[in-house]
């Protein structure tokens, strides 16, 4: 699990194994250093549940009050409260070899 150093986490949060709370990008200020003092990291409201291997991106996203974000989702844009974010499953193709 990663949680990056500006995240804020609500009360009673549950996060899985693997999951990644991270920033877009360093923004750079004028003498072209990185600004590491501005939130980068995502904000997760209270209530919230983050499944496994999901990645969640960025100071501006925020992930309202009860939301659940299902595995292995990844976002960078903000959840409204009461919402769940599910990823659709990949077609699996089975193949047999003749013996």
């Amino acid at each position: 699990m990663v949680i990056g150093q500006t995240a804020v986490i609500g009360n009673r949060v549950k996060i899985y194994q693997g999951v990644t709370l991270g920033a877009l990008s360093f923004k750079r200020e004028e003498s072209g250093d990185l600004d590491r003092s501005s939130k980068r990291h995502p904000t997760l409201e209270d209530d919230v549940t983050v499944y496994a291997g999901s990645t969640i991106l960025g100071g501006k996203t925020v992930i309202g009050a009860r939301a659940v974000v299902g595995g292995n989702v990844w976002l960078t844009e903000s959840v409204p409260p009461d919402t769940k974010v599910l990823l659709n499953p990949p077609e699996l193709v089975f193949k047999t070899t003749q013996g």
